[in-house]
């Protein structure tokens, strides 16, 4: 478990994170969601121990992560980026990292390059940018470690591609104790693979959600009612967040559970009435409204 503590870091005058609290459970996918500049990349730095916070502190299964040499082979960081030595092949890589972390599975390597079509006898410094960011989730993915910190993962990659690290994550989880963290700017990217999303903006935490929580008690119902007066009595008992109109058909957004939300708008006998499926943009648009905040604005 991971659990961040009114964690904190400046760059000299400029609070890049801001008093963040997150507690990130074993065995979930953790979206970490925000506009570029939101603090992201600082955050998952000082979650792999990278950097230390200026206050607050960070404590994975129990421990602080700063300077905690054992702790960190049990971690990998993706970084949006990463350096790689110019005269450097995919296999003196994997031969690097083989010397720090005691779980590297040199043939899993092997096989995963030879999966995602990758030499592993070529240069790096040759490879594109999406063929750089698959070799580094292949590398985490083969060094067999709890933790995976993924900065912008799927920032480079084809929809094809995009949907093979998904399942490598999947099948990772499955087989193994496997965490995997995931930074991104933009939800769409997050939304089939994610258990929990949190969301920064300008250095803090906006919301932190389970996506399975959140769909089950946020709804979008469209119906047609008799009466538009009808709209004013049902705020009376129900959380509605939006209301949104289709010529005579009324877009509802509502908190509160299926069953509660269908039994009161269909005592108004509306002449049509069904629920319709979420997005999780849908989701954290309504939640981010309630809080003050246009979602479009913050990350896209």
């Amino acid at each position: 478990m991971i659990q961040i503590t009114d964690c904190s870091k400046n760059y000299d005058d400029i609070q890049a994170v801001s008093h963040v609290s997150l507690e990130l459970r074993d065995g979930e996918v953790f979206g970490l969601l925000g506009s570029n500049g939101a603090g992201k990349s600082t955050l998952m730095r000082m979650m792999a121990g990278i950097m230390k916070p200026d206050g607050g502190q960070i404590l994975i299964d129990g421990e602080p992560v700063y300077e905690n040499d054992l702790l960190k082979q049990n971690i990998f960081f993706c970084p949006d980026g990463t350096y790689y030595p110019v005269s450097a092949a995919a296999k003196d890589l994997a031969a690097f990292y083989k010397c720090y972390y005691p779980t590297f599975d040199t043939e899993r390597f092997h096989k995963l390059m030879k999966q995602l079509q990758l030499d592993e006898d070529r240069k790096i410094s040759t490879f594109s940018k999406g063929m750089k960011k698959q070799l580094s989730i292949i590398l985490g993915i083969s060094a067999g470690t709890k933790y995976l910190f993924c900065d912008e993962t799927f920032d480079g990659l084809d929809p094809v591609m995009r949907q093979a690290v998904k399942s490598l994550f999947a099948d990772e989880m499955l087989n193994r104790g496997f965490t995997p963290v995931i930074a991104s700017h933009n939800l769409r990217e997050l939304e089939d693979i994610c258990d929990h999303v949190g969301l920064l903006h300008k250095g803090g935490i906006l919301l932190s959600r389970n996506l399975d929580d959140m769909k089950f008690h946020i709804h979008k119902v469209q119906c047609v009612l008799k009466d538009d007066a009808q709209i004013e009595e049902l705020r009376k008992d129900l959380d509605i967040l939006k209301v949104s109109s289709q010529g005579s058909l009324r877009l509802l957004t509502v908190r509160g559970t299926r069953n509660e939300v269908l039994q009161r708008i269909q005592a108004m006998e509306p002449l049509f009435c069904e629920v319709v499926p979420l997005s999780l943009e849908e989701i954290f648009i309504s939640e981010t409204e309630v809080a003050g905040y246009e979602i479009q604005s913050l990350l896209f």
